[in-house]
């Protein structure tokens, strides 16, 4: 593990974003120098940004207060990125940690101090890029992408707990690297059988939530986008993520084209097509056509008044004679009508 250099004492300055930082560098309007061999200076454009990063980035004022510091100041705080081999586009490294400094290092035209791990599994970069949020900020803050994201690798199955706790440890150590404690893991016996219960009080949620939230993880990245957004509710969400992907791509690209609202009502109705749904299909169940009573065809039913059937009516009348002298009282009525119009 590499050395830390001492100007980072905690995690937030580690993997945030650096407020205050005092050193010379800095007072002097030039960037911080890494003196630890540890970390290299690489170009942010031979960074490729984690495939399957959940966690929304900077946008507006608060990337452009990221640029303005790193240009004038340089990054002050080391990323984390994983050794890749060379791929078309000329990337050499991933992200793991930092894609907001990376993104502010490049439009600010400054190259990004960066941690470099090598032979670094998938299933433990997904862990460093979700315990470095988790451990940055609250549970409770993040979107609801980004909670499902969490819960999702937690409750994987396919993530050894013991190498969980062990890079969760070694994050603990960067923050604070004189308060080494004792590495309480499992070695080889993994911990696999892990409940929504379990995964739950971890976060304060009972199990329906967690299960919603490991739903929502199977929704398209633009309807995530959505929910993140408050377009429709978790329980709309839930029934959405039943869909196929080309299903969900349907949907996107109805919703993208109009204003249209998808309550749960809806959402249900599409998930009944799931494996048949056609875009006519989701565009009646959107637009709410779909769910529309069709109009009578024929006009309503009409009683005659009990006062009005006395005067013309004997009560020894059969249905027949009755239906009879209505018919040709309306024709010759509308037969005079006919008359008076020429």
């Amino acid at each position: 593990m590499p050395n830390i250099n001492p100007r980072i004492r905690s995690l937030d300055d580690l993997l945030g974003v650096a407020q205050g930082v005092e050193n010379t560098a800095a007072a002097e309007n030039k960037p911080a120098q890494p003196v630890n061999t540890g970390i290299q200076m690489l170009p942010p454009q031979i960074i490729r940004g984690f495939r399957g990063h959940p966690f929304r980035l900077y946008e507006g004022d608060r990337l452009n207060d990221l640029v303005e510091s790193i240009s004038e100041n340089g990054v002050l705080v080391p990323a984390i990125v994983r050794k890749i081999e060379p791929d078309e586009n000329g990337f050499e490294y991933e992200m793991l940690a930092g894609h907001n400094r990376q993104n502010a290092a490049s439009l600010a035209h400054r190259e990004l101090p960066c941690i470099i791990k090598e032979n670094l599994s998938d299933q433990d970069a997904w862990i460093y890029v979700i315990e470095t949020n988790v451990l940055q900020r609250s549970f409770s803050e993040m979107l609801p992408s980004e909670k499902a994201a969490v819960l999702a690798l937690r409750y994987s199955k396919m993530i050894c707990q013991g190498r969980r706790n062990d890079i969760i440890e070694e994050l603990k150590r960067l923050e604070n690297p004189d308060e080494i404690k004792e590495n309480k893991t499992c070695g080889i016996d993994c911990h696999k059988s892990k409940s929504r219960d379990v995964v739950g009080a971890e976060y304060n949620l009972k199990g329906r939530a967690v299960a919603n939230y490991l739903r929502i993880n199977e929704l398209s990245a633009a309807l995530k986008i959505r929910i993140d957004d408050g377009e429709f509710t978790i329980a709309a969400a839930v029934q959405l993520s039943y869909l196929e992907q080309e299903e969900q791509q349907m949907v996107e690209a109805v919703l993208s084209e109009s204003e249209y609202k998808v309550n749960e009502g809806k959402a249900v109705l599409l998930r009944e097509y799931t494996g048949k749904l056609t875009p006519e299909r989701a565009e009646q169940i959107l637009s709410g056509e779909f769910s529309r009573k069709p109009r009578k065809s024929t006009a309503a039913a009409f009683k005659v008044k009990p006062a009005i059937y006395k005067k013309y009516f004997t009560a020894s009348i059969s249905q027949k004679e009755f239906d009879s002298i209505v018919d040709e009282a309306l024709a010759l009525y509308f037969a005079r009508q006919e008359a008076a119009t020429v």
